[in-house]
């Protein structure tokens, strides 16, 4: 388990403790996938799946995300980037698949909580499999702008933003 954002809340690895059918973030795609994917997905291991609760109520989730691994064309690394990876022909990548906080909590900072445990976790694990930076494909401009707020810079021409792991390590949660 990573380190708790605060102590009232902890994010744990999604599991049969947690009510899944009560989320609802406002967005059909992300409601659905924690709904009727997630579950498997984790057993599968074809994505991590980690939940934010509150301690007192730890099985109501509060906002989610998911990691994987993937990898992505030197090509398509943006030029303010390319600094910062091994220039080999696919460059590995942590996949931020998906990112939402519960319609109630909205506006509370939770996303960016989220966001810090995501990227702890991606440094985290880069130590043992390797992973040069964090990518994430928003769903449409005000994700993209979360995500650029926080450092992350635009690929060409698309939805899909990338942060070299050295500049992750620098906004990660301690």
């Amino acid at each position: 388990m990573a380190k708790h954002p605060s102590k009232d809340l902890e994010i744990a690895l999604l599991d049969e403790r947690h009510d899944r059918a009560g989320f609802n973030c406002g967005v059909e795609s992300l409601d659905r996938y924690l709904k009727t994917q997630a579950g498997q997905d984790v057993r599968r291991k074809a994505n991590g799946v980690f939940v934010l609760t509150e301690r007192r109520e730890p099985s109501r989730i509060l906002g989610y995300y998911t990691l994987c691994a993937m990898a992505l064309s030197q090509g398509d690394v943006p030029e303010a980037a390319r600094k910062h990876v091994p220039r080999y022909p696919l460059v590995s990548a942590t996949l931020i698949g998906r990112l939402a906080v519960s319609k109630g909590q909205q506006g509370r900072g939770l996303g960016a909580i989220l966001l810090a445990d995501a990227l702890w976790r991606a440094i985290e694990s880069a130590s043992t499999v390797g992973s040069s930076m964090v990518m994430v494909d928003a769903l449409d401009e005000s994700a993209a702008q979360f995500y650029a707020t926080h450092g992350f810079v635009h690929l060409t021409d698309s939805l899909r933003l990338v942060l070299p792991m050295r500049l992750a390590a620098g906004m990660a949660k301690p």
